[in-house]
């Protein structure tokens, strides 16, 4: 839903959901760049997500993203989580035009120490941009609404 209190001058503050996918420490396999990732993960609803230092887990927006066919947006970190050494994108931070999904949140704890999550917390930016021309996303997670 969309909250005044979140929008800047350019941009728009995104707050985690509640749906996190994790994966198990020390598997022992190798990972094929092509395998499915929710059969490499367990997915979790709730509140809190502890982060492990040095560990990764995939999160999703609590909003749900439409932009215009000549609109595009880019997601960004906020620098409270920076200083903390969490990332909240990995290589995702591009959000298509004509998109109308919840954003996938590749978050890794840098740091060492074990970092708590709340849903609900303001966890990144959407910095939008204007594109020239109409173009619009085809792609398989064009209406993405959960991990």
């Amino acid at each position: 839903p969309f909250s005044r209190p979140n929008l800047g001058p350019a941009s728009y503050d995104l707050t985690l959901g509640n749906e996190f996918r994790i994966y198990e420490r020390g598997r022992k396999e190798i990972i094929n760049i092509d395998s499915d990732y929710k059969k490499i993960t367990k997915k979790v609803k709730a509140n809190t997500l502890i982060l492990p230092p040095y560990s990764f887990a995939l999160g999703i927006t609590k909003e749900k993203i439409k932009l215009s066919d000549n609109i595009c947006a880019w997601l960004g970190g906020r620098s409270r989580f920076a200083r903390l050494g969490i990332q909240i994108h990995m290589t995702a931070a591009f959000i298509q035009p004509g998109i109308n999904n919840k954003q996938a949140l590749e978050m890794f704890n840098n740091s060492p120490n074990t970092i708590k999550l709340k849903s609900g917390t303001k966890i990144c930016q959407m910095i939008f941009e204007r594109t020239e021309g109409n173009a619009s996303y085809k792609g398989k997670f064009r209406k993405q609404s959960s991990l």
